[in-house]
């Protein structure tokens, strides 16, 4: 039996919700007993998404093989609970790099390289090699846009090649109301179809995002217009849960018309556990990327999943010319406190401070990757007494570099791909925190970082968990490498170098974030 593919294809403006769409079908099929994998295009020219600013384009979301990904990936391992792997992400990047290797390796036989045949080749291979029975591909960006063009062509010759009947394109459009006339505007969506069109891809369903509820005339407009069946347009309001978004699409009998137009067999079953309603939690994500709500995605994701409400990221620059006592004042409606990973000087000083509130009052408190870090710098200046000890990352001259960059990194020059990336061991040890949230040892979470904890230089810093009366950090380590720090007589102060919310599956949140929702929630009932 022949792969089945379904494109998921953007229109008008992008951030409209595609990658939610497509991981809602996804998860949708695969209730039905479909076999799903997924694959999201990156039309950009980036290698993949590890140099990317988050606030310009939201995370990096790291998968279990240590791939450095666009945060959609996320959706899809949140809504699928399947973990994605690098090949389930495509870039531009990637395949220019691959046909210009191959040029100089002489692989192409004296040919004039280009666009088609060689680059639409190598983007359809890579496409024939995911494994699956059925294929979600989300191109991401809109039509039109120049960067996305080879990757369309691309998508329609393996439907000519494939066979049309294996293909079902779904494009996503938006519908602004015009408030000026009271009425829903569809020109911009008849003329993104049109474009796909132009390129030689007619859609079979078209999903119309909204703000508010479509009315049915104009549905029935976009259907005419578009060439499609009124019974393959469906609308899309924003949902105030956008954990209901596969509910819908069930709702809306997206699966059967899947099914039908691919010739698949499903069973009629949908079974869909996920938070639908969030108790009032004040957490505050104290960042440094403010350009995109998406920037600290995973994380809050992870509380949600929690059945806890949205945290607030607050900027932690401002707590920088703040005195502690300000701080408290501005922090006091503030029942839980997150320091996220990042990179970068900008902010850091006000991190510190932060966490410098949170350990004397006692304010439960989870840093992740330069957040544990940053928690070992504070305590070694104002518990330890190592006045300016900092990490190398912002002061290269401090005279005591409680973290330092990784010995393997010191004389690697490049950013891209130097990091310790992906799912690695962690061991847990009885009578800490984290043992409290695992339950057992060794644990695998995913890692992305440039620096360590020197632990070899500093080890007077650190105790062992037995030792717990001593009131230094207790560490989880593996060999000399700090995975953990936690700070004893504090209901929640923990540190870990791993990123522990890209684990967070829907039914199934990290551990971590479990304890700590938990943590919180007992002291707001205290």
């Amino acid at each position: 039996m022949k792969k089945k593919y379904v494109v998921v294809t953007g229109g008008v403006l992008s951030g409209i919700g595609k990658g939610i769409l497509s991981a809602s079908i996804a998860r949708v099929m695969k209730e039905c007993g479909v076999e799903v994998n997924t694959l999201k295009i990156d039309p950009y020219l980036n290698i993949d998404a590890g140099t990317m600013n988050p606030n310009q384009h939201g995370e990096v979301f790291v998968t279990e093989d240590g791939y450095e990904a666009d945060l959609d990936l996320g959706h899809y391992e949140r809504f699928l609970g399947k973990d994605m792997r690098r090949e389930n992400n495509m870039t531009a990047g990637q395949i220019f790099k691959a046909i210009i290797d191959k040029e100089r390796e002489g692989s192409f036989l004296g040919a004039t390289v280009q666009m088609v045949p060689h680059v639409t080749e190598e983007i359809k291979g890579r496409i024939r090699r995911i494994p699956g029975e059925l294929i979600m591909i989300e191109i991401g960006g809109t039509v039109g846009d120049i960067e996305g063009e080879i990757f369309l062509e691309a998508i329609r010759e393996l439907s000519v090649e494939e066979g049309s009947e294996n293909f079902l394109f779904v494009h996503v459009t938006y519908v602004p109301y015009l408030r000026v006339t009271s009425e829903f505007k569809t020109k911009p969506t008849q003329q993104s179809v049109q474009l796909l069109r132009r390129i030689g891809i007619q859609p079979q369903m078209i999903a119309v995002r909204s703000e508010e509820p479509v009315e049915e005339n104009e549905l029935r407009k976009i259907a005419l217009f578009g060439g499609v069946e009124r019974e393959m347009v469906f609308n899309l309001p924003d949902s105030k849960n956008v954990y209901d978004v596969p509910s819908i699409v069930y709702s809306y009998g997206i699966h059967r018309k899947i099914a039908t137009r691919l010739n698949l067999e499903i069973m009629e079953r949908f079974e869909w556990d996920y938070p639908r309603n969030f108790i009032p939690s004040k957490i505050a994500i104290i960042g440094k990327y403010l350009g995109t709500d998406d920037a600290y995605k995973s994380i809050s994701e992870s509380i949600c999943l929690c059945g806890a409400s949205k945290p607030e990221v607050l900027d932690s620059q401002v707590f920088e010319d703040m005195t502690q006592e300000q701080i408290k004042n501005t922090l006091a409606e503030y029942e839980g406190l997150i320091i996220p990973g990042g990179f970068g000087k900008r902010g850091i000083e006000g991190k510190l401070a932060v966490i410098r509130y949170a350990r004397e009052n006692n304010v439960p408190i989870l840093g992740i990757c330069l957040g544990m870090q940053l928690m070992v710098i504070e305590y070694a200046r104002n518990v330890a007494g190592l006045e300016g000890a900092n990490s190398t990352e912002f002061d290269p001259a401090t005279p005591y570099p409680v973290i330092d960059i990784m010995e393997e990194q010191k004389k690697i020059l490049k950013l891209g791909g130097t990091m310790r990336l992906g799912a690695q061991e962690t061991p847990i040890k009885v009578g800490t925190l984290l043992m409290e949230a695992y339950g057992a040892s060794p644990v695998h979470e995913r890692h992305r970082h440039r620096y360590e904890v020197n632990y070899e230089n500093f080890r007077d810093l650190f105790s062992e968990p037995d030792e717990n009366l001593s009131g230094r950090l207790v560490i989880s380590s593996k060999a000399a490498f700090v995975e953990a720090i936690e700070l004893p007589g504090r209901d929640f102060f923990l540190g870990i170098q791993y990123h522990p919310e890209f684990g967070s599956k829907v039914g199934r949140p990290s551990p971590l974030f479990r304890l700590f929702v938990e943590r919180v929630r007992g002291r707001k009932k205290d």
